[in-house]
Parts: C-alpha cells; sequence; structure tokens
C-alpha cells in the first residue's frame, strides 16, 4: 500500500515538469504584449516615413527610404548661407545699377535734388551758367495783328468789339423769350463763343438774334466777351 502512494506521488511529479512554465522575462507576442517603448519608436519611425523625413531608427542608423523620400528643402543649402548671401548682395547691386541707369535716361530734371545739384555745380559752375542763359536770352517784341484777308465774308468780332462800349450782361436790345431761353441748348451747338459771336453777327446780330443766343440782349452771344479786345488796342494805342 505505501509502495503505491510513492508511485502515485512520482507519476504527478514527472506530469508538473512537462508542463513549460511561463517566463516573465521573456518578449511576449501579440496583442497587448512586447515593449512599449520599442512600439512608440517603430510607430514614430513609421509617420517619420511616410511624411518623407529622415529619422533614426531604433538602434540610431538612418533608415533609407525615409532619405530617398525626404523633401527637396532638406536637400538645398541653408538660406543663410554665405554663398546665398552674396548673391543677394550682388543682385542688389545689379538692380541698383539698373534703376540709376534707367533714371538717368528718362531725361527729368533732378534741379530740385538738392544733394544731385550740390554733387554736380559750384558757385563758379551756377555762375557760367547764369551768362549763358543771358547770352541767350531773346525779347520777343509784340507784333500787330494781321489784317483779316480781303473778301472774307465771315463778320470781324474784333472790329465789333471795339464798336460797343457796353459791358457784358448790361441790356441794349430788348427781348422776348415767350418760350423760354433757348441760348444754352443752341451754343451747344459751337466750339467756343467766338465762333459762335461770329455766327450772330452774320445771321443779324443782336436786332434779330434768330437763335435766341443772346436772352440778355447786351449783343454778345454765349457768353462772349469783348473786354479783352479792348484792352488789347488799348494797349496798343497807348504803345
Amino acid at each position: 500500500m505505501r509502495v503505491a502512494i510513492l508511485m502515485a506521488i512520482s507519476v504527478g511529479l514527472a506530469a508538473c515538469n512537462l508542463t513549460p512554465i511561463p517566463d516573465s522575462g521573456a518578449e511576449a507576442t501579440g496583442v497587448g504584449f512586447g515593449n512599449p517603448n520599442r512600439y512608440l519608436a517603430e510607430r514614430e519611425a513609421r509617420n517619420a516615413a511616410l511624411e518623407g523625413q529622415a529619422v533614426a531608427g531604433i538602434d540610431g542608423a538612418v533608415s533609407p527610404e525615409a532619405v530617398v523620400g525626404a523633401p527637396l528643402s532638406a536637400l538645398g543649402t541653408d538660406p543663410g548661407s554665405p554663398t546665398q548671401t552674396g548673391d543677394a548682395a550682388t543682385l542688389a547691386a545689379q538692380t541698383r545699377a539698373a534703376l540709376g541707369a534707367t533714371a538717368g535716361q528718362s531725361g527729368l530734371s533732378d534741379e530740385q535734388n538738392f544733394e544731385a545739384v550740390a554733387n554736380r555745380e559750384t558757385i563758379e559752375s551756377d555762375r557760367q551758367r547764369l551768362e549763358q542763359q543771358r547770352e541767350q536770352f531773346q525779347v520777343v517784341a509784340p507784333t500787330a495783328v494781321p489784317d483779316r484777308p480781303e473778301g472774307s465774308s465771315a463778320p470781324n468780332i474784333v472790329q465789333y468789339a471795339l464798336s460797343t462800349a457796353n459791358q457784358p450782361g448790361q441790356q441794349l436790345y430788348n427781348r422776348m423769350n415767350l418760350f423760354g431761353t433757348r441760348d444754352g441748348r443752341n451754343c451747344n451747338r459751337y466750339s467756343n463763343a467766338n465762333e459762335a459771336q461770329e455766327r450772330f453777327l452774320q445771321r443779324g446780330g443782336p436786332q434779330r438774334d434768330p437763335e435766341g443766343l443772346d436772352p440778355d440782349g447786351d449783343g454778345f452771344a454765349c457768353g462772349w466777351d469783348p473786354r479783352p479786345f479792348r484792352l488789347a488796342s488799348q494797349t496798343q494805342s497807348g504803345n
């Protein structure tokens, strides 16, 4: 009996030795198992590779796939490098030179630029320039107005201005504007007051005024003013 009990115990112990005992120190696999730090590093490396960035792997090596997918900006030179700085300075100098040449060829005077004049002119050069201008200065004497060509049928508005003495707006002729004034509308047919006055005199003058160009009855059509002609005649007579 005692021997049978001992044999049963031995068989049970042997069966226990055949069942593997889980190793807590070994790395487990599957969802929820594994080293969390390694998982985070692998996820960052995968995301960086998808974004085209070169990221060091878990062991510190750079992934070749990440280098191939790197953006062009990572392959270029530093914007602040001396080479690009020198190129920018050269480009700026060329731009200023081009603008200066353009300004010099524009033909505009820089006499109002004090700095430019001070660098170019001196007191002696100013004196010489003034003397040259005095030598080139010419006084043009006024000449008489040429006579009107013979045979011209157009009225002479200068003679008409000198033959009158009333001021613009001073009524000399009666007007009956039963249908309102027509001078504004009719005056638009003429390019200027002199042309309207010639037409006004040609069609009967202030006595008739069939077009209604002189609604106030002063004898002057469409605001025509005889005073400049009178003043010119007085000035010429005084000389």
